[in-house]
């Protein structure tokens, strides 16, 4: 048996169809492109004739240097010849270079929903593979096989065999309700492997049991050559077994050859954020491998060990799959942690500093307050160039103040303005500015910028991203306290983001505090001198 895995991307197509995901056709471009120079070996681009965007997609496709740009489509319908059926003629005469045709596996969906006898399913799946292996690679997507199997074994192979004497090169099993468990899932394989050769199946599966990467791992164990995902695990329902999270388990630690050079692999996460980019979402934090908690540690025994040697809590080194190892600071932190955290920042202490000590102190107390560093790493670097005495005194905030005015304006809408007004010590010289905002935290940004911007115009290159309020005592009710986390951004460098918090029974102090340790730090990582 071969220790080459194929993996086949179908993002553009299953993973389109997640709630709240429409890919445009310069999306779908994007995405095919950062596949494809990451290396894997099929990209499924979509169904030809399906829907505009498709149609679009397989007009223009982009140029793959790596990949094999592969159309999906459905079986030639009963009572019409392949040539005939504009649905299948509309694949096959795409574009693309390879072919995946799914068809009916399962007697019960041939009966109810294609009501078709079984004998003219297998019929029509063995002449579409046939015209499909005319113009180009041909896989067959056996739907809903595993319930099929389980159902009616005998006509479950039947339809595999239809399809390989079809001419298809892979038969690729779907578990398309996702409840296939992962020993079943091997079980089952390896009674197709008499059937039809491992090398040429592959394995299609759903996560609505929490299982998509096991059970893909569990076919590939029991013969499976290929392996069907997606990016980030999108698609309908729960989502597709995750390429993101196979990859390195079939490269890393099982050693498979999966056609993706380890240097390559360490672009993983830019790749995995790239989708996430397109789609405008935040990151998974929790994801393995690729996410910011993946190599995060934050028990102080933990951090104490890895300072010796890394591979006591980690399970590959991080630059593998283009992560980062990171050493949180919380109440749980002890002198190892804070040290290891500090080496992270370039901050350099001796290891017998009082100071260390004391900075551990503060961190514990500030989180017993309600701070969580380890989610506001800005705010940190901030509170420990601060605790350490090296943080310059770039401004000093006297007071502030701020309005809000609710009132009718002059085309007699309802409207609720805010005015800020801040009192700034910048060296020597006293500022006093005003402003308006579209909300108090909006009114105090704009306020301190204009009395800041002008001493220190590295300011002008940073903007809010995103702004969270989390209520730490929700049985306080409206005197809970609040917690904010501001997200803030680089304008010149998108990738460059950077998060501070900020506690109190205020809500404007809590932001307050959150947006000053935001300015703190920008100051402070572009190395600007004091006013």
């Amino acid at each position: 048996m071969s220790d080459r895995i194929y993996i086949y991307d179908t993002t553009l197509r299953d993973g389109a169809q997640t709630a709240g995901v429409d890919f445009s056709s310069p999306d779908k471009k994007a995405i095919a492109r950062a596949l494809d120079a990451f290396g894997i070996d099929y990209i499924e681009g979509g169904w030809p004739g399906a829907n505009p965007t498709d149609d679009q997609f397989f007009a223009d496709p982009p140029t793959l240097k790596n990949s094999t740009f592969t159309a999906f489509g459905m079986t030639k319908k009963t009572g019409r010849s392949t040539a005939n059926d504009p649905g299948l003629s509309a694949v096959l005469n795409s574009t693309a270079k390879a072919f995946c045709i799914v068809g009916k596996t399962w007697d019960f969906h041939v009966d109810v929903a294609l009501g078709i006898t079984n004998e003219e399913n297998l019929e029509n799946i063995r002449e579409t593979m046939a015209a499909a292996r005319e113009k180009g690679e041909t896989l067959f997507d056996a739907e809903h096989f595993f319930d099929g199997y389980k159902a009616n074994r005998d006509y479950a192979l039947q339809c595999l065999k239809s399809a390989h004497e079809g001419g298809a090169r892979w038969i690729v099993l779907c578990d398309t309700n996702g409840g296939t468990m992962p020993y079943e899932i091997e079980e089952i394989v390896r009674d197709v492997t008499s059937v039809v050769p491992g090398e040429c199946l592959g394995i299609h599966t759903h996560d609505d049991t929490g299982n998509a990467v096991a059970n893909s791992i569990a076919a590939v164990r029991a013969g499976c050559r290929m392996v069907q995902g997606t990016l980030n695990g999108l698609g309908e329902r729960c989502g597709n077994a995750n390429l993101i999270t196979l990859i390195p388990n079939l490269a890393l630690k099982m050693g498979f050859d999966v056609g993706i050079p380890h240097e390559r692999l360490a672009k993983l996460r830019q790749l995995s954020r790239s989708l996430d980019e397109i789609l405008n979402r935040a990151p998974a934090t929790h994801a393995p491998y690729v996410g910011d908690r993946a190599f995060a540690h934050k028990g102080g025994l933990h951090a104490s060990a890895i300072l010796k040697n890394p591979v006591c809590y980690e399970h590959v080194t991080p630059e593998t799959v283009g992560n980062q190892r990171k050493i949180l600071v919380s109440d749980q932190a002890g002198r190892s942690n804070m040290i290891a955290r500090l080496n992270e920042l370039d901050i350099r202490v001796d290891p017998k500093d009082p100071l260390v000590q004391k900075l551990v102190d503060v961190v514990k107390i500030h989180e017993a307050d309600g701070y969580a560093y380890d989610g506001a790493e800005a705010s940190f670097e901030v509170l420990a160039r601060r605790t350490l005495g090296q943080v310059p005194v770039y401004f000093k905030v006297e007071r502030f103040s701020v309005t809000d005015e609710r009132r009718y304006n002059a085309r007699g809408e309802l409207t609720t303005e805010s005015e800020a007004s801040v009192k700034v010590r910048l060296g020597d010289q006293v500022v006093h500015t005003v402003a308006e905002g579209n909300g108090p935290v909006h009114a105090i940004d704009v306020a301190m910028r204009k009395a800041l911007e002008p001493v220190y115009p590295a300011l002008r290159d940073m903007h809010l991203v995103d702004y969270r309020v989390r209520i730490l005592k929700p049985q306080d009710a409206s005197a809970a306290m609040p917690r904010v986390l501001i997200e803030s951004a680089s304008t010149r460098d998108p990738d460059k983001h950077w998060f501070t918090i900020g506690v109190s029974t205020n809500i404007i102090d809590a932001s307050f505090d959150a947006l000053r340790d935001s300015y703190m730090y920008k100051l402070l990582r572009n190395n600007v001198a004091k006013a």
